[in-house]
């Protein structure tokens, strides 16, 4: 089988980015880490020639990626359950639970999302790598709802394209801290790691190596007496998007301790409820839709009761 190959034309409003970010940006599938190795490997040329991490792309620069046919995978199959919203040929729609990681890393080498896709299908992508089969994109630990999985390597590059093109629907339900003074409204600020805590991300002051573009919609569904229940859509797929735009705006995500809120929940009360896309092989539009787990249902109905006696 060949390498997946793939050629990009820097453009303008990338000028002076990290090559490696930059990679991240065009092919949302891969990590920063295994675009790292890749070009350690000299599989990322540079106007032709073996390139470097750390070089920061000009207009006009030629970047060729390689990636090669996965080696065989030591990750272990665990025979887990999986809530498929769908599937076929091309792929599976997963309902993820709260608690699953998606993929293996230090720390969670088993009961991954991974593991249990490994047991289930035969047929994933190998775009993502060896500890990531069929991954396209990414939603947090702790935050529970929909994701799409690529079964073969032409789905897979379909739908990286569309994640990158900011062509995807995802809508995202959360319960804030604090009520909501507007209806609606919209966060773009950029977001990179934090200056205190590498492990978590921040608004940053300006785009560039540190800050990259981001941007979160939202809308009001209902208020409580010092909670707004939240519908907010995604312009852009930062890591911990929606978690650090509304921490920053003074609405952090009820039970996302990280980031400035706690509750009995014990993790955040944040649910990717809809996603939507072109589908890869039929090239119509779909969009998949799922209901608000038990917690958080749960946890909903203790904020109504809360301003439900506050109005007697």
């Amino acid at each position: 089988m060949e390498p997946e190959k793939y050629s990009f034309k820097v453009g303008e409003a990338d000028k002076g980015k990290r090559l490696d970010m930059y990679i991240v940006e065009q092919l949302p599938g891969l990590s920063r880490s295994f675009v790292q190795k890749l070009t350690s490997e000299g599989n990322i040329l540079l106007n032709g020639e073996p390139a470097k991490n750390h070089h920061k792309v000009n207009t006009g620069e030629a970047v060729d990626v390689s990636v090669p046919e996965p080696v065989a995978s030591t990750i272990r199959a665990e025979k887990i359950p999986l809530d498929i919203v769908y599937e076929d040929g091309d792929l599976l729609i997963i309902n993820k639970p709260a608690g699953m990681v998606v993929h293996p890393a230090p720390g969670n080498y088993s009961g991954t999302l991974v593991n249990a896709l490994l047991t289930h299908c035969k047929d994933l992508s190998g775009i993502g790598g060896v500890l990531k089969p069929g991954i396209v994109h990414r939603i947090d630990k702790g935050t529970s709802g929909l994701l799409v999985v690529a079964k073969n390597d032409s789905s897979h590059k379909a739908l990286a394209d569309q994640f990158r093109a900011k062509t995807t629907r995802r809508v995202y339900w959360a319960l804030v801290k604090g009520v909501v003074r507007f209806d609606n409204g919209i966060v773009e600020l950029p977001i990179g790691r934090s200056d205190d805590d590498r492990m978590k991300m921040a608004v940053k002051s300006e785009e560039g190596e540190e800050g990259r573009y981001a941007v979160t919609k939202y809308k009001v569904l209902e208020r409580f007496k010092d909670s707004t229940l939240l519908e907010l859509t995604l312009g852009t797929g930062r890591t911990h998007q929606i978690r650090v735009h509304m921490s920053h705006v003074g609405h952090p995500v009820v039970g996302d301790e990280e980031y400035g809120s706690r509750s009995s929940l014990g993790r955040p009360a944040l649910h990717a409820k809809t996603i939507g896309f072109i589908h890869p092989g039929t090239k119509k539009y779909v969009e998949f839709t799922s209901e608000l787990p038990e917690d958080i249902k749960k946890l909903i109905d203790e904020h109504k009761s809360t301003r439900a006696q506050e109005k007697k």
